[in-house]
């Protein structure tokens, strides 16, 4: 019975990166010889265990064979006769199918050390292609390791799956997840390069696949191109260490640029209505969580009204903040305003330029939440019409003031 640590921790380590989590693999060893040394079971497909200390996860080397479309059709085989190369093999890419020894020696059957050096995603077999989300893991390293191309050899086999429908099995759950860990990454747009080029995003994300070739007016937007546009405003949302709903709604807030009939390039008249209406679709298929779901349709619908706030009129200001529910939910119009900040330096040579309507807003809504909406009330005994209409009313003159105080 012998142990290794196995993928993402040697691969780590290798380019001196933190070590999150370790995985290992244990080479020689049945089921009931992991248990009659302590460890505790946890896999229901195939054997995973505990260890006992120190809680890692310890798995038997295994082997697996595909019999259903999807990345669950697989049946899996684990013996104490399966080796250690055998294992490695049904890994992804070469630079996760290395294996650490105990005594330090790296094991390294298919040159992973080498694409790492190279900064190369290659696959270890052409059981690659056995399992669609290994795609959507391919493009998440991408927007991890910067300066990592994918293998040609590899993208072609990524683009023949993709012909051959795997990517159309995947779960929404699943699709979802990696992509929300790819816009947690340094560098999102490299992750969509890669679902790109491979044809994948056009089967996940028709709806942002839409956007590249749509012009945009050069007077706004230097990089003109769209879907270069939303790349840029992504990545501004990581650079600005954004959370995921505002990453989220960074990617979406101009999916209606996409529906704009060509005739009317460069102008996109009323996209922000169709824009709501493809996050709230694509929020639907993907099943997004609520929280990122709520900012983006937000983020959409309103991103245009943030950029004109100078020139909006208190009462336009407080229906702003009525729509978007600030007065009861302050931190989630924050998080709005600072992807509409993210939109604005998203753009080529706006990188590092102030949006000084973020904090405009910012201070109007302060003064608005500021005023006592119950002394407003009592005025009003018994007449719940007139109290919400009064309430509004205060809160448009404390605005108007500080308005013209600001300014």
């Amino acid at each position: 019975m012998k142990t290794y640590t196995v993928g993402g921790a040697v691969r780590d380590a290798l380019l001196g990166l933190p070590v999150q989590d370790r995985d290992h693999v244990v080479v020689g060893a049945t089921p009931d010889e992991m248990l009659a040394q302590g460890y505790t079971p946890v896999g229901k497909d195939f054997p995973v265990f505990l260890h006992p200390q120190t809680h890692e996860e310890y798995a038997l080397a295994r082997t697996e064979r595909k019999t259903a479309p999807g990345y669950k059709g697989f049946v899996f085989h684990a013996d104490g006769a399966v080796t250690l190369e055998e294992d490695l093999l049904r890994r992804d890419l070469t630079i996760n199918a290395m294996a650490q020894a105990e005594d330090g020696n790296i094991v390294d059957p298919f040159n992973g050390r080498r694409d790492l050096e190279a900064k190369l995603f290659r696959h270890v077999s052409d059981a690659f292609a056995e399992d669609p989300v290994r795609i959507l893991r391919v493009a998440r390293f991408a927007a991890r390791f910067a300066g990592f191309t994918v293998a040609p050899e590899t993208n072609a086999l990524m683009r023949q799956m993709v012909a051959a429908g795997e990517v159309d099995a995947l779960v929404p759950e699943r699709v979802w997840q990696e992509l929300a860990r790819g816009l947690m990454e340094a560098q999102p747009s490299r992750m969509f390069a890669v679902l790109r080029d491979c044809g994948a995003l056009a089967r996940i994300l028709p709806e942002l696949d839409a956007l590249w070739g749509v012009p945009q007016p050069e007077k706004h937007h230097p990089e003109i191109d769209t879907g270069v546009h939303v790349m840029l405003v992504v990545d501004t949302a990581a650079r600005e260490n954004c959370s995921l709903p505002v990453r989220f709604a960074a990617l979406t807030h101009d999916l209606g640029k996409g529906t704009t009939p060509p005739a009317q390039w460069p102008s996109h008249h009323a996209h922000e209505a169709r824009s709501v209406k493809l996050v709230e679709q694509v929020c639907r298929r993907l099943k997004i969580p609520g929280d990122c779901r709520d900012l983006a349709v937000i983020v959409a619908r309103e991103h245009g009204n943030v950029a004109r706030a100078f020139e909006m009129r208190a009462a336009t200001v407080v229906k702003l903040f009525e729509r978007c529910d600030a007065f009861r939910k302050p931190e989630r119009f924050a998080d709005m305003l600072l992807a509409a900040q993210c939109d604005s330096r998203g753009r080529t040579g706006f990188e590092d330029k102030p949006y000084p309507q973020r904090p405009y807003l910012q201070s109007l809504l302060s003064v608005a939440r500021a005023v006592d909406a119950g002394a407003v009330a009592a005025r009003h005994p018994g007449e719940p019409q007139r109290i919400a209409e009064a309430i509004h009313h205060a809160r448009v003159a404390a605005v108007e003031a500080a308005a013209q105080s600001l300014s």
